[in-house]
């Protein structure tokens, strides 16, 4: 009948249904060089800058480190909401001055909540600047209260490290406290406070510091001291004296490590001595060493204007003479008070902490400090001159065989903490490290030098640190400064041609091994079949054994390579960090086995041979060396009379001597 669908007629238009909707689409052909091309999605910057005023109220901080176990820091903070926002941006610290580099861990932040008079507040990262927490605002809010944990790492890896032991916590507050966007740092006001282990004992420049209980607290201050203003906690710990307003705080991990004899705290005292008579000028109110005797937190060397991180072995104070190699750390951060922290590059003062820094004066910044720190630390005795030698030695054996010299430059390498991120490198011979410290070290030693050649031994780089840093005593901000700035300053102390000096030394690849100070010094670079007093110390202590001199590789204590010097005779043989040497001249490895086959091949035809194991590989490696064991040394030049021009650097300036 019409108009009725009758059952066939149903079926069929089903399967014609069924049919097109399963059949592939027929498009038209797409003509060659027609591809499709996406469009830039512009990126939204949502963060605000920072301005220059007061953020309104004062944030509250309290935080819970009890937790050894797990090394669990609990954060309660509460943060003031300026008058009609709508959203509150919290930013955890990015780029930390000291650093050199992006830093802070967000990931170690968990479990955070955002509460409003006891409501929960929604929140979202921002998608751009993950280090930005964006909280939504219900109307009439007065404050946001956040809580959170902080879970620093368990165990030392690339990139982490170890704060909180059974009996040490280093706290830095850059790594779990947050703070408002939109303002300079230093315009913000906390107030900070801290409950530690039941027979804790806390030390920070902080400040203030009043305990009730197990719980410390510290005046208000501004969020910039806060971040400069660590916090080194202890259940072993004791305090030293040992200047005006200049303290020891140290803390252990066995109350017997603290023993110190008062013959070398006298050497720290003079330590603070010769930096007020380098320096002339004090650029703080007070200072704290913040040092841990330890080998379970992880290891740190870390300027702040006021105080400064720092750790030494275990039993750096308790077995002194085996352990020099050892206290440089402390002469050098405390020379940063002068040269980092009070004068400092330009580019590396920001407003918060979410602008990048810019590395390119580090060559001043740790290349003088590495310099300062070695010179202070023979003046004042913390450590020797013949252990100080050593370690300038290594510096120039070391780039007398560095293959990375013939590329790159001094002052690229102050990039390598931004792009590097201070990660192991397969080969740092050829990629070079961060040597603004270490060349940059002996590129000042060589000024300083010029210096005394140049006035007949009346000026040296001490008139030049009196000046450039000895200014505005007891102003502890921040005096900026620039390349033209120091090249003034040391044409003020003696006129030379320092631009072109900096330039061949520090901007060119490819330039001569930086031997110049230690030879106009009076010293020459020598090569001995024992090593340095310096290098040996180390290797005792890391359980070494460094033959990059002669064969080209370091071994561990089971024959592993540590590390190989690219085109040495080892690496050209294949033996790479990963290979274990497991036998030489078919005896069994150890130290004094390889060492004796290297001297016996010295002068001979006699190849050394090796057996070597790769991953589950054994390979026979034959290697034609015969120059003997080598290490740097420095050597007074022959005929030398009377002190040098090294040794009158390194002479005390304090009064009595």
């Amino acid at each position: 009948m019409e108009g009725v669908m009758t059952h066939l007629t149903k079926l069929l238009f089903g399967a014609a249904l069924f049919a097109a909707i399963i059949a592939p689409a027929v498009h038209a052909q797409v003509q060659p060089g027609t591809n499709s091309f996406p469009a830039a999605i512009p990126i939204s910057r949502t963060v605000p800058d920072p301005v220059d005023t007061a953020y309104p109220g004062t944030i509250t901080l309290d935080i819970d480190a009890t937790d050894l176990a797990s090394g669990a820091e609990r954060i309660t903070e509460t943060v003031p909401v300026e008058p009609g926002a709508t959203q509150l941006t919290l930013l955890l610290p990015e780029w930390i001055p000291g650093h050199h580099s992006r830093g802070g861990l967000p990931a170690e932040l968990v479990a955070l909540h955002f509460t409003a008079d006891g409501k929960e507040l929604t929140w979202h990262r921002d998608p751009v600047e993950t280090f930005a927490y964006i909280v939504d605002l219900p109307a009439g809010a007065h404050d946001v209260v956040v809580r959170m944990i902080h879970t620093p790492a368990l165990r030392e890896a690339p990139g982490d490290r170890i704060t909180v032991t059974r009996e040490i916590v280093d706290l830095q507050w850059s790594e779990m406290v947050l703070y408002p966007a939109g303002h300079f740092v230093r315009q913000i006001r906390i107030k900070p406070s801290l409950t530690l282990p039941a027979g804790f004992e806390a030390f920070t420049a902080l400040d203030g510091k009043a305990q009730t209980a197990n719980r410390f607290a510290w005046d208000v201050t501004d969020f910039e001291t806060l971040v400069d203003s660590p916090v080194f906690a202890g259940r072993f710990a004791r305090r030293f004296p040992i200047g005006d307003h200049v303290f020891i705080d140290a803390v252990a991990d066995k109350e017997d490590d603290l023993a110190i004899k008062p013959e070398h705290l006298e050497t720290y005292r003079n330590l603070v001595r010769e930096a007020d008579a380098v320096f002339g000028a004090r650029h703080f109110d007070h200072y704290d060493f913040l040092l841990a005797l330890t080998d379970r937190l992880s290891g740190i060397g870390l300027e702040h204007h006021r105080s400064n991180e720092s750790t030494y072995v275990p039993k750096a104070w308790t077995d002194w003479s085996a352990t020099d190699w050892d206290r440089n750390v402390l002469p050098h951060e405390y020379a940063h008070s002068w040269d980092g922290k009070f004068r400092r590059p330009a580019q590396l003062w920001t407003p918060d902490y979410r602008q990048p820094m810019i590395d390119d004066l580090l060559w001043v910044y740790e290349g003088q400090t590495q310099f300062w720190g070695l010179v202070l630390a023979v003046r004042s005795g913390v450590q020797t001159k013949a252990t100080i030698l050593g370690e300038l030695a290594g510096y120039a054996g070391a780039f007398s065989v560095s293959a990375g010299r013939a590329w790159r430059s001094v002052e690229d390498t102050t990039a390598d903490p931004v792009f590097a991120s201070r990660r192991p490198k397969p080969f740092p011979s050829i990629s070079r490290d961060e040597e603004y410290y270490t060349e940059g070290a002996l590129v000042w030693l060589e000024a300083d030098q010029i210096i005394r050649d140049g006035t007949g031994g009346k000026k040296g780089l001490d008139d030049f640190a009196r000046a450039f840093y000895g200014m505005r005593n007891g102003d502890w901000g921040v005096l900026p400064y620039t390349r033209a700035d120091v090249v003034q300053t040391l044409n003020s102390i003696y006129t030379y041609d320092w631009e072109a000096f900096f330039h061949a030394r520090i901007d060119q690849a490819g330039q001569p091994v930086p031997l110049g100070g230690i030879e106009r010094g009076g010293y020459h670079l020598v090569w001995k079949a024992e090593p340095n007093p310096f290098q040996q110390a180390v290797m005792i202590e890391t359980k070494t054994l460094g033959l990059s001199y002669s064969l080209g590789f370091t071994l561990d204590h089971e024959g592993k390579v540590v590390s190989t010097l690219w085109g040495s005779v080892a690496f050209n043989a294949g033996l790479v960090p990963g290979a274990q040497v497991i036998a030489v001249n078919g005896e069994g490895y150890d130290a004094d086995t390889i060492k004796a086959a290297i001297t016996a091949a010295k002068g001979t035809d006699k190849p050394i041979v090796l057996i070597i194991k790769r991953d589950n590989r054994y390979t026979t490696v034959t290697l034609a060396y015969h120059e003997g064991l080598r290490y740097p040394w420095l050597e007074r030049d022959p005929g030398g009379k009377g002190p040098g021009g090294l040794d009158l650097l390194l002479a005390p300036r304090r009064s009595g001597h």
